[in-house]
């Protein structure tokens, strides 16, 4: 149980603005509003009403500010308790000043995601409607923010608690079987059962494994550009990125770390990653970088492997090219402003089985199509039925989804060996808690303190 005390944080972004907002929650909420702020006109302040006023420092009744102030009385509120709420001018130093004059007068400062945590312990949401709201705010793509939204409304929620109907139901026939054996009446059978697991089963791992198409629509993708030195891998990130983002010039290996930068590759982000130059490193620092891109390239999601077309394959290109294989990505053939030496015929011929572009990251030419394929590359990542099923996209998701599922096979297992009903129904009251996490419905504080320290103050 959370203290029930009075919390107060802005709810705005830090910085200067034109307005920001400071939010109070608990039960002194509306009495220090009223002691910070006075309104404009006389008569009763009323719930739900935006009222303008002034913010006053209680001891010296001097203004601070003009501003809006509103109260809602729990338990209608976002929080389940009073909330009140001050919309002032957005410098930082009022900000500040505002938060210390409630802090002075009961409030303390709010912790990362309390009062969204609060609204969860007061049942105004559900836990991955909470953690929607952090993905919401998080959002960096119109995927991202089609996904939070449907979490937010409860899509996610009432899947998994149509799943965990479905176990008990399972566990209430083995009840059953339990509390009536001896008496004569139809039971299901123990074939039956086991079918009605297996069906459970199977529904638990469709949302198990949507997983990685929730993950890019959540995070987006990871694309590593690779190549040899100077193929036009930094060219090609500041042409992608519309900046000069990495170092060019005409030495090869000046490229020496990994540089990184998004782009929007349809309704996902996707990120770019300029890497160095493969090849036998010439000295220490460049054998590391190149230990470097071998790693990003193995992590990435995508491959945009870059490939001198002004030039023969040789050597290094080789290199790149078993990088390539078996991997999902584009292979860009640059410098197509000069006579061409290769063609994509050499390059499927060499092993080469993505997709290939034709580019001059000098002039910029075929560029667009270039972020065509690449969104349409991130697109066969997520999947068809993006736009319309339901996918998890958290790790803590995916674990408890999981145990849910090596439970009910051991309940499976169980089932199909004739093993007494009681030791059935312990996997699978382990499968219903298990469901029952990803909602909320059963979880720890460990859980909880680990998914709100994810979220912005204020929020």
């Amino acid at each position: 149980m959370y203290p029930t005390d009075t919390i107060v944080a802005p709810a705005t972004a830090a910085g200067t603005g034109a307005v920001a907002i400071v939010r109070l929650s608990g039960p002194k909420a509306i009495e220090i509003l009223k002691k910070l702020w006075r309104p404009a006109a006389t008569g009763k302040i009323t719930p739900r009403r935006v009222h303008v006023g002034e913010v006053i420092d209680p001891d010296t009744g001097a203004g601070l500010d003009r501003a809006i102030a509103f109260f809602m009385t729990a338990p209608r509120t976002l929080t389940g308790e009073d909330v009140a709420e001050l919309q002032v001018h957005g410098g930082p130093y009022l900000v500040r000043r505002v938060v210390s004059l409630a802090v002075r007068y009961g409030a303390r400062i709010a912790e990362r995601g309390e009062f969204t945590r609060r609204a969860f312990l007061n049942g105004r949401m559900d836990l991955t409607e909470a953690e929607a709201v952090a993905d919401l705010v998080e959002a960096r793509g119109e995927a991202a923010l089609r996904q939070a939204l449907a979490h937010l409304s409860g899509a996610l929620a009432h899947k998994v608690r149509g799943l965990r109907d479905q176990v008990i139901a399972v566990r209430a026939h083995l009840e059953a079987e339990i509390d009536f054996s001896d008496e004569d009446i139809a039971l299901p059978s123990r074939r039956q059962i086991a079918a009605e697991i297996e069906r459970v089963i199977g529904d638990v791992a469709v949302l198990h494994d949507s997983f990685a198409r929730g993950r890019i629509a959540r995070e987006g993708a990871r694309a590593a550009i690779i190549g040899k030195p100077n193929a036009g891998k930094s060219s090609l990130l500041n042409l992608l990125i519309g900046t000069d983002r990495a170092i060019v010039t005409d030495i090869p290996g000046t490229t020496r770390d990994v540089i990184e930068d998004a782009i929007q590759a349809g309704p996902y982000q996707l990120t770019i990653l300029d890497t160095a130059g493969l090849r036998e490193g010439r000295d220490e620092v460049e054998r590391i970088g190149i230990e470097r891109t071998r790693r990003s390239a193995a992590e990435a999601d995508l491959l945009v492997a870059v490939f001198d077309a002004s030039r023969p394959l040789d050597s290094d290109d080789a290199m790149i090219i078993e990088l390539s294989r078996d991997r999902a990505g584009i292979a860009v053939m640059n410098k197509s402003d000069l006579p061409p030496r290769i063609g994509a015929e050499t390059l499927r011929e060499a092993g080469i089985t993505m997709p290939i572009a034709a580019i001059s990251a000098l002039k910029g030419d075929g560029i667009e199509g270039l972020r065509e394929e690449l969104a349409r590359a991130v697109e066969a990542m997520a999947g068809p039925g993006m736009e319309t099923e339901i996918a998890i996209s958290r790790e803590r998701h995916r674990d408890s989804l999981a145990r849910a599922l090596a439970a009910l096979q051991a309940a499976h297992d169980s089932t199909l060996r004739s093993m007494p009903p009681e030791i059935v129904a312990v996997d699978i009251a382990a499968a219903a808690d298990a469901l029952a996490a990803i909602t909320g419905d059963v979880s720890s504080e460990d859980v909880l303190d680990r998914i709100f320290s994810e979220f912005c103050i204020g929020k």
